[in-house]
């Protein structure tokens, strides 16, 4: 794990654009230089080089964010998604063309800004939930390497997470984009089937296919979605519009406890439970949802009908000149599953289609009863190890709560919800009928919002060196340093954006501190304290704003809070949050966090 020194959701790198701290050819490069750290990741197929990503940023020239939504937003693209003048490849050398055009998706988020960085790797062909069957390598977890990455969109899902991009395509048929998501920390959004084009995909199950997109929150996957979400006459499965509008959601299916599986993981199963109780209890400043046990049963019956019949064969239809002449060219795995599916008929195809139809009939109904439902994306996590030694059973298990989504038609979002005693991430996905997608956005945002929960495995992501102490002390400016709630991504950061504050680093104070949670209502407040006897180095960043919004934003201060000064741990001298010493009389010392996100992630 690493610690940058700010985000690359799409706010923040817009933000830095319009406040001239960065440009997207700066972060370009440094984003290709970062990207060399994490080789051992397995991450990519192929990266664009620099004559490449040259045609891409000088579409920009003369533009800015205000022109384009996407204005020098890297982005990656799974590789069996088509990138003009770059080989697609599914994960299988033998396989692979080079398309004369981009996917529908890609050519908006290209006429939009974005700039993609490459090709990410993946399961070949779609096939797997793991991320490990793949001839470029298993693509390693970003918390901890020796972890699956969850897949198949596995790179894209882990580029994200080790801020190597601000967002990702994946795809989806069984929980390809969501299970990856869950295991990297990020938000990943399955839409409604036929919302995103997939013109220039390589099918797995071309009826169910879904292009996904990777995030490090719902507002950065929200603002991708709506433009892509667009209809596509030359794909045979995208789909009109319908407008969906609800006033309010708080009726939450659950699966019951019958129905709920963990394959022995004690943590996340707590953590689950953790989840639906805090969104049961509600807050002050939250609402309280109602919490509907359902009958998970035909959910789970659909699931088990993914790896049959119809859908099976369908994997089969996809691939089927390489493998009727170059069989040897599969992955191991990949030919287990697929090979067999030649001999299904269409007499068990249509009894499986009955079969299904039925299904979707009590599913339906079960939603009838609740706004949406929660569910673990995964019961469990996997090293990789333990998938080479059991490929099918381990993987089959992660697609559990995941493997019916598509055949049921209905609309997805996995997001983070906590972290294991390893500090390893765990996700509940939120799901509900066909075009609910933008509303289950909201939902997720909302739920986020709960308490502080960090995007991906960095606290921060990457900024030039050359551009993190850039701005003008002439042009009347302070900079300040913070050290809780108005942390980047925390409940009152807005206070610093909405008085046009721009992140200059993420950093320390020096070994004479001391941190305090203090007393009183919500948000939760720290209080910075100095000791040079006592103290530890805490987490801080600096923010830089003009004098002219100090005033604004200081009204908001509350007492025992105040501004003074704070040693970083370079030994410079620097505005900061300070707190009035009797206040630390009821406070909690969390020193030995070593920072409010800390101390917040394990509340």
């Amino acid at each position: 794990m690493t610690q940058q020194d700010y985000s690359l959701n799409i706010t923040a790198l817009h933000e830095r654009y319009r406040n001239g701290l960065l440009s997207p050819e700066t972060l370009i490069a440094g984003i290709t230089a970062k990207i060399k750290s994490f080789e051992e990741h397995n991450i990519w197929i192929h990266l664009l080089n620099e004559d490449e990503l040259e045609v891409y940023l000088s579409k920009l020239q003369g533009k800015g964010p205000d022109d384009l939504p996407l204005y020098g937003i890297p982005f990656a693209i799974k590789d069996n998604i088509d990138l003009l003048d770059v080989r697609t490849t599914a994960a299988c050398p033998e396989f692979s063309y080079l398309p004369e055009e981009n996917a529908f998706a890609v050519q908006l988020l290209i006429d939009a800004g974005a700039i993609p960085i490459g090709k990410t790797n993946l399961d070949q062909f779609a096939a797997g939930l793991v991320g490990t069957r793949s001839p470029y390598g298993a693509v390693k977890n970003g918390f901890n390497p020796d972890y699956v990455s969850g897949g198949s969109s596995s790179g894209s899902a882990v580029a994200v997470a080790l801020g190597l991009v601000s967002f990702s395509l994946g795809t989806d048929t069984a929980g390809s984009g969501r299970v990856p998501a869950a295991f990297n920390n990020l938000v990943g959004l399955k839409p409604t089937k036929g919302r995103i084009s997939t013109s220039g995909l390589v099918p797995a199950c071309r009826s169910l296919d879904c292009i996904t997109i990777l995030a490090l929150n719902p507002d950065d996957a929200s603002t991708v979605f709506s433009i892509v979400d667009c209809y596509d006459p030359t794909d045979i499965y995208s789909r009109d519009r319908i407008d969906h509008t609800v006033d309010k959601l708080d009726k939450v299916g659950v699966p019951d406890s019958s129905s709920l599986k963990f394959f022995g993981n004690k943590d996340y199963e707590k953590l689950f439970n953790d989840f639906v109780n805090q969104i049961s209890s509600g807050t002050d400043s939250k609402e309280k949802y109602e919490i509907v046990k359902i009958d998970f049963t035909p959910f789970i019956k659909t699931a088990n009908l993914l790896y049959q019949g119809p859908w099976l064969a369908e994997r089969y239809a996809a691939i089927e000149d390489l493998i009727e002449n170059n069989p040897n060219a599969l992955f191991p795995v990949t030919k287990d599953i697929v090979l067999p599916a030649k001999n299904i008929g269409a007499v068990e195809t249509f009894k499986k289609l009955y079969e299904l139809q039925a299904l979707k009939k009590e599913t339906d109904k079960i939603l009838e009863q609740v706004d949406f439902v929660v569910t673990p994306t995964v019961g469990t996590k996997y090293k990789i190890e333990e998938v080479n030694n059991e490929p099918i059973k381990l993987n089959s298990n992660l697609g559990y709560y995941t493997n019916f989504m598509n055949l049921l038609d209905y609309a997805a979002i996995a997001i983070p919800a906590g972290f294991d005693k390893d500090d390893f991430p765990f996700g509940v996905t939120l799901f509900s009928e066909a075009f609910t997608d933008f509303e289950l956005l909201e939902q997720a945002k909302n739920f986020l919002d709960e308490k502080f929960m960090k995007m991906g495995a960095n606290d921060f992501e990457w900024v030039p060196k050359e551009v993190s102490n850039t701005g003008n002390q002439d042009e009347a400016t302070i900079d300040l340093a913070v050290c809780g709630a108005h942390l980047s991504g925390m409940p009152l950061n807005h206070q610093l954006t909405d008085n046009n504050a721009v992140l200059i680093k993420a950093t320390k104070t020096e070994a004479a501190y001391k941190l305090y949670a203090l007393a009183g209502e919500l948000p939760l407040r720290p209080g910075l304290v100095k000791d040079s006897d006592n103290g530890k180095s805490i987490e801080v960043e600096v923010w830089r704003m003009l004098l002219t919004d100090l005033g604004k934003f200081m009204i908001n201060i509350p007492s025992p809070l105040g501004i003074g000064k704070a040693i970083l741990e370079d030994g410079v001298e620097v505005n900061s949050f300070i707190c009035e010493s009797y206040a630390i009389e009821d406070a909690e010392d969390i020193t030995e966090f070593g920072g409010w996100r800390n101390y917040i992630r394990q509340c």
